[in-house]
């Protein structure tokens, strides 16, 4: 491989030998920004690729982990499934560093109880949420977290109550739990950085407006197309180029109303200063406090660090049982005996 010229990190390495492949994603869509913001992140702290995995299942989300740290190991799962795939590689080897990168679909719905118990199981990956409130790669369906009331040009109003995956993440015993903003690039390293950094599960809901689909009030399809049931072969459409939404610093417990591509807006309020962190019932609180004035609280929402890792819970020892020998695996005869023995 043609090594990139540039500043380098302490193992040699420059920020561009940590990207991927070049993004298909919509321009301005907030997904790329999140994954530029890991290269950052890997960068920054010297992280050796051959030591991460990555992990997704279905979605434009799902897509993402492509175009970021190439030279590292990745497994693209079936839709939902990537809390078992993760957890069964890091049982197998503990010693990787893992990235799960997932959408509100993939994880809020058909994903939801694989999200709960490897949440609970505290497996240690850095679980990232890319949330847009829709199905993107599948035409802008409402995923579990848009809004109930919400309109789509494509799926009409949303009639159900939203998910919201930070608390469903605090209930379910999870010791990291963050929510951030696509376009507070800032934050979004903060916060990657500590993720990497924790014992077990954490979680990282960042908000992540589609462009394509997540931009209308009103459906395109018209009711007499409907009712002469047309199914073309392929759907031919245009997404315009639109500029990536930054914000610039705010200060704790600040609000920011941000206007989106569609011309309506979000609400994005950091953490109080007084924030306690390490409170379990206030973190629950504060998000449904937020819910009810339909605002995204950002920052730290809440942290655990007691809690034992799933490796470490299974006494699995420094040694990958990926790296051990089928001698020390595989129990001898003698062995086998003596422990058939005990149930006789």
């Amino acid at each position: 491989m043609k090594r990139a010229t540039g500043r380098v990190n302490r193992i040699g390495l420059s920020r561009s030998e940590y990207g991927g492949d070049p993004s298909t994603l919509c321009k301005g869509c907030g997904h790329n920004s999140i994954a530029s913001q890991i290269i950052q992140v890997a960068f920054e702290l010297s992280l050796k690729p051959h030591e991460i995995i990555k992990l997704s299942g279905i979605g434009c989300s799902s897509k993402s982990p492509a175009y970021f740290l190439g030279m590292s190991h990745g497994f693209n799962s079936l839709h939902g499934r990537m809390p078992a795939l993760g957890t069964g590689a890091l049982m197998a080897n503990h010693s990787l560093r893992a990235i799960g990168v997932s959408g509100d679909g993939d994880t809020g719905s058909i994903g939801i109880g694989q999200f709960k118990h490897l949440v609970r199981r505290n497996v240690q990956m850095v679980y990232l949420i890319e949330n847009n409130g829709v199905y993107g790669l599948t035409k802008g369906q409402f995923s579990a977290t848009a809004d109930e009331g919400q309109g789509l040009k494509y799926a009409g109003h949303n009639p159900f109550p939203e998910i919201d995956l930070c608390i469903e993440a605090i209930v379910a015993g999870c010791g990291f739990v963050a929510r951030s903003f696509a376009g507070d690039a800032k934050q979004v390293r903060s916060l990657l950085k500590a993720a990497l950094s924790h014992r077990g599960t954490a979680v990282l809901d960042i908000i992540s407006p589609c462009v394509a689909f997540n931009n209308d009030d009103s459906s395109t399809k018209s009711y007499g197309y409907g009712r002469t049931n047309q199914y073309p072969l392929q759907e031919i459409g245009y997404v315009p180029v639109a500029e990536e939404i930054v914000v610039d610093d705010y200060e704790p417990g600040e609000l920011r109303v941000i206007e989106l591509h569609d011309g309506s807006y979000i609400r994005l309020r950091k953490l109080e200063a007084d924030y306690d962190a390490g409170d379990r019932i206030r973190a629950v609180e504060r998000l449904q406090r937020a819910q009810e004035s339909r605002e995204f609280v950002t920052g730290l929402l809440y942290f655990d660090s007691s809690r034992p890792s799933l490796a470490e819970t299974n006494n699995l020892g420094d040694a990958p049982l990926a790296s051990l020998p089928e001698a020390r695996l595989r129990p001898t005869h003698e062995d086998l005996e003596g422990i058939m023995r005990r149930f006789r």
